[in-house]
């Protein structure tokens, strides 16, 4: 059964920092990519962040501030989010894809993603 856990979100204020985590299991992680996304009330869920071997994307809002990494070793994938900013606020889910089908550097469509996981609150107070 393929599952992804995310995990690490909460309240915090705005300049501060979170890092959240997503646990892979149930496919080879070595052949996914991983994405982060979020979404706010009343918007479509957006691109923030994947990681796809050596590869890393961010999306323009979050550069600088965030920082994808993996462990392979734990099949875990990392967002490090720093200078935390109010419109951040969303849920984030992370989301695994194959990583062929995100050639041509389309990360940061959400359609192609097979698998999500069920999203975790971040909340950050102004």
């Amino acid at each position: 059964e393929v599952q992804l856990v995310e995990s690490g979100g909460g309240l915090v204020q705005a300049g501060g920092s979170l890092r959240l985590s997503c646990a892979a299991s149930g496919f080879t992680f070595d052949d996914y990519a991983i994405g982060w996304f979020r979404q706010a009330p009343g918007k479509e869920r957006e691109g923030v962040s994947c990681i796809s071997s050596s590869d890393f994307y961010y999306a323009e809002f979050v550069k600088g501030r965030f920082t994808i990494s993996s462990d392979n070793a734990k099949n875990t994938v990392y967002l490090q989010m720093n200078s935390l900013k109010p419109e951040d606020t969303a849920v984030y889910y992370c989301a695994a894809v194959y990583v062929p089908f995100i050639s041509g550097g389309y990360w940061y469509d959400p359609l192609r993603y097979d698998y999500w996981g069920q999203g975790t609150q971040v909340t950050v107070s102004s």
